[in-house]
C-alpha cells in the first residue's frame, strides 16, 4: 500500500489520515473494567480462585462465608486494577503533555501556533534549535546552507519555501526505523516537475530534537500513532523468568496434591457419614439424598484446600519486583558522571533473573571499548607511517609526502577528507568544527585536516577542500551510501579544476581489496591490515577509479531509477553500485584506535570468576576482534590461552574446521577463558545454516567465543541458539546494529553511548558504561533473587500452614469439611495478618554489598538454583506441616475441654500461627533495620489490635473472645509453647548447619558478624549440567576420554609448540573456612 502525502494541501489530505494526536494508553473510562478483569482473569490462577469463590456461593457446600474468598479476591484484583490505572493514567499525563504541545506550521505562507495534536499529514512543520520534533518530517530546508535541502533541486530558502506545493509517494506506516523509501515530486515553479528520492536520512523522526540548527522546515507524512515511533510502541511480549517458571512448577505441584488430599478426604467423609454418622444423635443427615450427595464432601474439602495456594503470591511478587528495578534506578554507584546517565529499569519483572545469567553476549565497539576512534597509523601505497611513533600525524616522512605533494598521498588524504558523511560548520570565529554520524568518519576527517588536507564546507554539490592554503573543489554528484551487506561506502564527485569524474571507495578490506584492478598488486595492502588488526585498531582500506564520461553518466541513469524504486529498493541500490564499484586502484590502509572502556577487564575477570561465561560478537576483523579480546581480559594469552578457528568459504571446509574444533573442545580440561573459538560471519552463516547440530554442541560445550565479521541479525541468532540449550542469556551492546540481539536475549542491557540511544530504549535494563554490569549482575541480581525466592517459598508456607490446621481439623469433626476458622480470620490472615511482614524483605541482605562484589564466586548459588528449588520447597512444605501440627496440637490440648467455646479454639490457633510466622520471618531476615523491626513485630500487635476492636463488636462472630484470652495465663503460655515448640527445632537445624556443615554463604555470613578477616571460601561447585545428556538428545556422540589437548594460539602462529593444559584453579582467599567455622561455634556457644 502507497500513501500519497500532498504537501501544504489540508483540503486534499485532511480526510484520509489521522491527526497528531498520541494515545498510549491501554484503557479508557468506559473499557477500563471489563478489560481489566479480562486480562485479569486470562490467568490460569485467577480462573481457579474465582471458580472457588463461585462454588462458595452454593450454601450446601461451603464450610465458610464465601466473604473469606471474594474479599481476598477482590482486594488483590483491586490491588492490581488500581496498579494498571495508575500506570495508565501516567501514560494518559504524558500524551496529554504532549498533544497539548504548542508548535509552529506554515499555512499559506504565513507561520501560526497550533497544538500539536492538530498537526494533519502534508503540513509544513517549522521546528526552531532544541525543539522536539512532533510527527515524522520530510525534510525541505534548514537555516544551514549546507544541508539546506536534501532533493536536487535549487535552494528553497526565504519566503518561497514557505508556500512550496507537491506530493510526497511514501510506503504505509511501519515501525523499521532504518528505512524510509519514498519519492518527493515539487510542482512547477520550483523545479520541472522531476522526481527526488527520499530515504530515512531524508526524514526527522518524531521524539529527536534539533541541536545546532537554527531553523529546520519539514513535511508531516506519519502523525499521531501511526509514526515510526508509534508504530514501535506497545507492551513488550513479558518474558518469564527462571524463578516464575519454578513457582508455576510448583505451584502445578500443590494442586495436584491438593486434589489427591481432597480425594482422599472426600472418599473418607463419605464412608464416615454412611458408616458412624448414623450412629451419632447429633448428627442428622436426610437418610435419602439427592444424586450429588456424594460430591458435597469432596466439593467442600476442595474449597476447605483452595488456601494452598496462596491467592496473593502474584500481587506480591508484581510490587517486589516493581521495588527491585527502582532500587537499580537510585543506585548512585552506577552513575556515570561522564554522560550524566543514570542506570535505568525499563523491564519490572525480571530482576532476580539478573542473578541467574550464564552467558553474557556482548558488542565490542561501543561497549567494551570508547567509541571514541583515534588515527593512529596508515599505509600509503606500501609505505607505512606511523609505526615507530604510534602517531601518523607526527610521522616526519608522511609530513614531508604532504609538503612535498606526493601524488599517492595527496590522492589518499583526498579520499579521507570527501568520501564521508561528514557536514562542516564554521563558527563565528572562523574555527571549523566536524558533525560525524561514524565515529570513524570524524577521526579520519580530522586526521586530514591535520595533515593539511582540510574539509571546509558542503554547500550544496559543492565540496570545498583547503589543502596547503590553497582552494579546492568537488562537485558531488552521487553518494553510493554505506550499508552492512556492502560493508563500503562510495561517492562519485568531479573535480571542478580538471572536470575529471572521479569514484573514491572506503571499507573493509574483504569488500575493497577482492575488487581491485586485476593489475595491482594487493599483498602488501593484506599484510598491513594483518599488522593493525594484529594491534587491535580498525582498519579500512581506500581505493579509487577514474570513470569515463559516458560510463557514468549510462550508469547515473540506471542508479537514478533504481533510487526511486518503492519495491526492493536496497537489493537494486546494491545490485545497480556493484556495476561501478570494480577496477578499483587500491591507494592505502588507515588504522584507527579504539580504546577500551575503564574497568572492562576487571568487570569481566569479575563475572568470570562468578560464573559467568562471555561471547564478543562484533562486526569488526579477526585480528582486531582478537587484540581486544585479550586486552580486556576475554581470552588468555599464548602459551596459556589456545584460540579454535573455524573457518572456510565452502560447506565442506566449514565442516571439517568444525569437527576439528569440536574434537579439541569435547576432551579439553582447560579453562574457560583459556579455550576459545573464533569464528566469521561467512563461515557461521554455513554452520547455522548446515551443521546447526553440530554448531550447538560447540554452543554447549564453549565457554568463551569470539564471532567476527556478523550481521544483526547473525548476533540474534546466536542468542536464540544458546537460549535453545536451556542457558540464562544477557546480551549488552549500544548501537542499533545491537537492537535485535538485545530483545532477543533473556535479559537486554543497552549502554547509553556515542552511537545514540537505540539499544538502551529497545532494553531491558541500561547502564552508562560497561563497568556498571558487574554491580547489575553480582548486587542487584544476587539480591533479587534472594528476595524473590524468600518471599515466593513464605506465601506458600503461611497458605499451607493454616491449610494443614484445617485438615488436621477435619479428623475429630467426623471428616465432614467443617472449618475451623471463622470468614473473617481467614480473610484477614490470607489479606492482612502475613502479608505486611514479608513485604519489607525487599530490604533483606544476605551479605554486604562490599563482601558480594568481593566474593562473586557465590553468585553460583542463584545459577544452581540453591535458594528455590523442589528441595528447599520440600524443606518449607515440611516446616508447615510440622508447624501445623504444633500449632494444632498445642492448641487443641489447652483449649478442647468443655466450657471452651469453638471460637476459642479457633483464635488461639490463629494466634500461634501469626506468633510462629513472625519468628519464622525474624529467624530468615539476615540484616535487621528499624522498618523491618516494625513491620514483624508491629505485625504482631496489630493483630491484637484488630481482634480487640473485632472482639467489641457483637456482629463479629467473635464478640468478647480476645478480651477473654488475653485475661487468661494459659493463653500467653500456650503461645510461648507453641513458639518453643515450632521455632526450637527449627532453630537446632540452623545452629547446627552453620556450625558443622555452613555454605560458603555461611561462611561470609559468619565473618562479617564477627568482623574477622576475608577468608578462604575453597572452591564453590558451580550448577551442574549434565552435557553428555544434552547433546546427546543432539544424536551427537561423545569420547569417553577426556585427555588434555593443545592448538596453538590462531593455528597459524610460526611460535607455537605443543603444550598441555592446567587444570581449574580454586577460588583463593586469605584464611581457612573450618577455622573460622571453630571460632564462630566458641562464640556461639559462649553468648
Amino acid at each position: 500500500m502507497k500513501r500519497y502525502v500532498y504537501i501544504n494541501d489540508d483540503d486534499s489530505t485532511k480526510d484520509l489520515y489521522c491527526d497528531n494526536r498520541i494515545s498510549n494508553r491501554k484503557y479508557t473510562i468506559v473499557n477500563f473494567l471489563p478489560k481489566n478483569l479480562w486480562e485479569q482473569f486470562s490467568r490460569f490462577m485467577n480462573q481457579y480462585f474465582l471458580l472457588i469463590a463461585c462454588l462458595q456461593l452454593w450454601s450446601l457446600i461451603t464450610p465458610v462465608n464465601p466473604a473469606s474468598t471474594w474479599g481476598p479476591l477482590i482486594f488483590i484484583f483491586a490491588v492490581s486494577a488500581t496498579k494498571e490505572a495508575w500506570d495508565d493514567y501516567n501514560r494518559y499525563l504524558s500524551d496529554k503533555k504532549a498533544n497539548e504541545k504548542e508548535v509552529w506550521v506554515l499555512r499559506h505562507g504565513i507561520k501560526k501556533h497550533i497544538q500539536a495534536q492538530d498537526i494533519h499529514v502534508g503540513n509544513l512543520v517549522w521546528l526552531c534549535e532544541n525543539d522536539e520534533v512532533p510527527c515524522d518530517l520530510v525534510l525541505i530546508g534548514t537555516s544551514d546552507p549546507q544541508g539546506l535541502c536534501y532533493v536536487e533541486t535549487a535552494a528553497l530558502d526565504g519566503e518561497t519555501d514557505l508556500k512550496t506545493r507537491g506530493v510526497i509517494e511514501c510506503p504505509s506506516p511501519d515501525k523499521d526505523i532504518r528505512r524510509f523509501d519514498a519519492n518527493l515530486r515539487l510542482f512547477p515553479p520550483f523545479i520541472d516537475n522531476d522526481i527526488c528520492s527520499l530515504t530515512i536520512k531524508n526524514t526527522l523522526l518524531q521524539s529527536c530534537y534539533l541541536r545546532n540548527t537554527e531553523w529546520a522546515c519539514g513535511v508531516a507524512v506519519y502523525t499521531g500513532n501511526e509514526t515510526k515511533l508509534g508504530m514501535s510502541r506497545g507492551v513488550p511480549e513479558p518474558k518469564l523468568t527462571a524463578v516464575d517458571a519454578m513457582i508455576d512448577k510448583l505451584t502445578g505441584a500443590i494442586f495436584v496434591f491438593q486434589l489427591v488430599v481432597v480425594i482422599v478426604l472426600g472418599i473418607a467423609g463419605d464412608v464416615w457419614k454412611e458408616t458412624e454418622a448414623i450412629k451419632r444423635w447429633y448428627v442428622k443427615y436426610p437418610p435419602e439424598g439427592q444424586w450429588y450427595e456424594l460430591l458435597i464432601i469432596p466439593l467442600r474439602f476442595e474449597l476447605l484446600c483452595s488456601i494452598m495456594i496462596p491467592i496473593s503470591i502474584k500481587v506480591s511478587l508484581d510490587l517486589v519486583k516493581s521495588l527491585y528495578a527502582k532500587f537499580i534506578d537510585w543506585d548512585i554507584e552506577m552513575y556515570d558522571p561522564e554522560s550524566g546517565t543514570s542506570s535505568h529499569a525499563a523491564n519490572t519483572a525480571i530482576s532476580e533473573d539478573l542473578g541467574q545469567v550464564e552467558y553474557i553476549l556482548t558488542d565490542k565497539t561501543g561497549t567494551l571499548t570508547e567509541n571514541r576512534m583515534i588515527f593512529r597509523r596508515c599505509c600509503i601505497s606500501g609505505i607505512s607511517y606511523g609505526n615507530e611513533s604510534g602517531d601518523a600525524i607526527k610521522d616526519v616522512d608522511l609530513q614531508n609526502a604532504v609538503s612535498t605533494s606526493s601524488p599517492d598521498v595527496i590522492r589518499f588524504l583526498s579520499i579521507m577528507a570527501i568520501c564521508n558523511t561528514v557536514v562542516p560548520t564554521k563558527s563565528k570565529s572562523g574555527t571549523i568544527s566536524y558533525k560525524a554520524q561514524s565515529q570513524d568518519e570524524d577521526a579520519l576527517v580530522n586526521a586530514a585536516a591535520n595533515l593539511h588536507m582540510a574539509l571546509v564546507s558542503k554547500s550544496g554539490n559543492m565540496i570545498e577542500i583547503n589543502y596547503n592554503g590553497s582552494s579546492v573543489q568537488y562537485e558531488l554528484l552521487d553518494t553510493l551510501e554505506f550499508t552492512s551487506d556492502r560493508k563500503r561506502m562510495s561517492v562519485v564527485v568531479r573535480d571542478c579544476q580538471n572536470g575529471k569524474v572521479i569514484l573514491m571507495s572506503k571499507g573493509a578490506d574483504e569488500a575493497i581489496l577482492p575488487y581491485s584492478d586485476p593489475g595491482q598488486h594487493t599483498k602488501i595492502f593484506s599484510e598491513a591490515v594483518e599488522q593493525y588488526a594484529q594491534l587491535g585498531l580498525r582498519t579500512l582500506c581506500l581505493a579509487w577509479r577514474e570513470l569515463m564520461e559516458d560510463e557514468y553518466r549510462e550508469w547515473s541513469l540506471m542508479f537514478k531509477e533504481a533510487n526511486s524504486t518503492l519495491v526492493d529498493r536496497e537489493w537494486r541500490l546494491a545490485e545497480v553500485c556493484q556495476r561501478l564499484e570494480h577496477n578499483l586502484e587500491i591507494l592505502g590502509v588507515t588504522a584507527i584506535e579504539d580504546r577500551l572502556q575503564d574497568g572492562v577487564p576487571e568487570t569481566i575477570e569479575m563475572l568470570r570468576k562468578a560464573g559467568v561465561y562471555f561471547w564478543m560478537l562484533t562486526g569488526d576483523k579477526q585480528n582486531t576482534a582478537i587484540q581486544i579480546a585479550l586486552s580486556c581480559n576475554l581470552i588468555s594469552p599464548e602459551p596459556k590461552g589456545q584460540l579454535l578457528l573455524i573457518d572456510g568459504k565452502t560447506e565442506d571446509e566449514v565442516f571439517r574446521s568444525l569437527e576439528r574444533v569440536l574434537l579439541t573442545m569435547r576432551i579439553t580440561t582447560s579453562e574457560p577463558k583459556d579455550v576459545a573459538f573464533v569464528v566469521d560471519g561467512w563461515a557461521l552463516e554455513i554452520a547455522l545454516k548446515h551443521h546447526r547440530k553440530a554448531f550447538t554442541e560447540l554452543a554447549i560445550l564453549s565457554r568463551t567465543a569470539i564471532c567476527c565479521r556478523v550481521t544483526p541479525s547473525q548476533k540474534a541468532q546466536l542468542v536464540e541458539l544458546l537460549k535453545s540449550c536451556d542457558y540464562k542469556t544477557l546480551a549488552i551492546g549500544d548501537g542499533g546494529n545491537d537492537v535485535r540481539m538485545i530483545q532477543q536475549a533473556d535479559i537486554g542491557v543497552g549502554i547509553s553511548g556515542r552511537e545514540g540511544l537505540q539499544a538502551a530504549r529497545a532494553a531491558d535494563y541500561s547502564i552508562g558504561k560497561f563497568r556498571f554490569l558487574k554491580r547489575l549482575i553480582l548486587v542487584h541480581g544476587h539480591y533479587s533473587y534472594n528476595r524473590t525466592a524468600f518471599l515466593s517459598q513464605y506465601s506458600f508456607y503461611k497458605s499451607l500452614l493454616i491449610c494443614f490446621i484445617q485438615i488436621l481439623f477435619s479428623f475429630i469433626s467426623g471428616v465432614s469439611g467443617a472449618s475451623l476458622f471463622n470468614s473473617v480470620s481467614l480473610m484477614a490472615y490470607n489479606v492482612f495478618y502475613t502479608s505486611i511482614p514479608v513485604m519489607v524483605s525487599v530490604l533483606d541482605k544476605d551479605l554486604s554489598e562490599k563482601t558480594v562484589m568481593q566474593h562473586p564466586q557465590i553468585l553460583f548459588y542463584c545459577h544452581a538454583g540453591r535458594l528455590l528449588n523442589p528441595s528447599t520447597f520440600a524443606g518449607w512444605f515440611g516446616r508447615s506441616l510440622f508447624h501445623a501440627i504444633v500449632v494444632f496440637v498445642i492448641s487443641m490440648h489447652a483449649y478442647s475441654y468443655e466450657k471452651s467455646e469453638m471460637e476459642e479454639v479457633a483464635m488461639v490457633a490463629l494466634s500461634g500461627c501469626i506468633w510462629l510466622q513472625a519468628f519464622v520471618v525474624a529467624l530468615e531476615t539476615n540484616s535487621f533495620t528499624i522498618l523491618q523491626h516494625l513491620a514483624i513485630w508491629g505485625n504482631l500487635a496489630a493483630f491484637y489490635i484488630i481482634n480487640w476492636i473485632l472482639s467489641a463488636l457483637p456482629a463479629s462472630g467473635m464478640y468478647t473472645i480476645m478480651f477473654r484470652l488475653c485475661r487468661q495465663p494459659a493463653y500467653w503460655l500456650t503461645m510461648l509453647l507453641i513458639v518453643a515448640a515450632g521455632i526450637g527445632p527449627v532453630l537446632a537445624l540452623k545452629y547446627f548447619r552453620y556450625t558443622y556443615t555452613p555454605s560458603k554463604i555461611n561462611i561470609l555470613q559468619q565473618a562479617e558478624r564477627l568482623g574477622g578477616p576475608i577468608l578462604s571460601l575453597g572452591n564453590i561447585e558451580p550448577q551442574s549440567r549434565s552435557f553428555e545428556k544434552e547433546v546427546s538428545s543432539l544424536s551427537i556422540t561423545l569420547p569417553k576420554s577426556r585427555n588434555s589437548v593443545y592448538e596453538p594460539l590462531l593455528l597459524d602462529s610460526p611460535n607455537s609448540t605443543g603444550r598441555s593444559l592446567g587444570t581449574v584453579t580454586p577460588f583463593d582467599f586469605l584464611q581457612s573456612s573450618s577455622r573460622l567455622s571453630s571460632i564462630y561455634s566458641r562464640d556461639y556457644k559462649t553468648n
